[in-house]
């Protein structure tokens, strides 16, 4: 993992087409700013792992129903 610091207004850049910017700093909450191209998914990572989640057990469900229909 890369570990930089930043002030309020500084930017990273990633990839040449995503920069992210801080925002706000309010005691241990900062606020940043992504701008990056629609095609890329920006998602907190708390969220992430819920679609993730919720992808495997649908996969799983899917899976087993098709698995059931085939068999009979």
């Amino acid at each position: 993992m890369l570990a930089l610091s930043r002030k309020k207004g500084e930017a990273l850049i990633i990839n040449n087409n995503i920069e992210i910017t801080v925002l706000e700093i309010k005691g241990e909450q900062v606020k940043l700013g992504i701008a990056a191209p629609r095609e890329v998914p920006v998602y907190r990572k708390e969220v992430y792992i819920q679609i993730q989640e919720a992808n495997k057990e649908a996969m799983n469900t899917d899976t087993l129903e098709n698995l059931k229909n085939l068999l009979g």
